[in-house]
């Protein structure tokens, strides 16, 4: 199963503080372990809200607006990893070594597979998702 890990942002994040040395140290080591381990498919940290966008669609309009955005119930984030593990068990399992200070907040959702969709992804759309991915690099 795959499962997108969703690393939240905070103050300091959405201020475009770094990271020290030092988490870059113990991130780094921990990324080597998972990717070792066959776990860990991608991995990024995101720049501030300040410099990214969102679009919205109503009515088929779509309306940009530009940030910053308030960090309203937590649901900004400034990171990701995609991961490959048996199960949300084993995933919870691996990310709670993950090297983050006290007050961060990561969130795990598992990534939707095609047999999650049953009958509504024709023989056809499946087909042409396949070619999409082969062609984008991506399983």
């Amino acid at each position: 199963m795959k499962f997108m890990v969703i690393v939240k942002a905070n103050k300091d994040t959405e201020a475009g503080v770094m990271p020290s040395t030092e988490m870059l140290a113990a991130m780094g080591k921990f990324n080597e372990e998972i990717v070792k381990a066959g776990v860990m498919q991608a991995g990024e940290g995101l720049h501030p809200t300040s410099k990214g966008a969102r679009v919205k669609y109503a009515g088929g309009q779509s309306t940009v607006s530009h940030g910053p955005f308030s960090p309203a119930a937590g649901d900004l984030v400034c990171g990701f990893w995609l991961i490959e593990a048996s199960s949300l068990d084993e995933a919870i399992d691996w990310m709670k070594r993950a090297p983050f200070d006290s007050g961060s907040e990561i969130e795990i959702r598992q990534v939707f597979a095609a047999e999650d969709f049953g009958e509504a992804l024709t023989p056809e759309l499946r087909e042409q998702e396949e070619r999409l991915r082969a062609q984008a690099g991506t399983k």
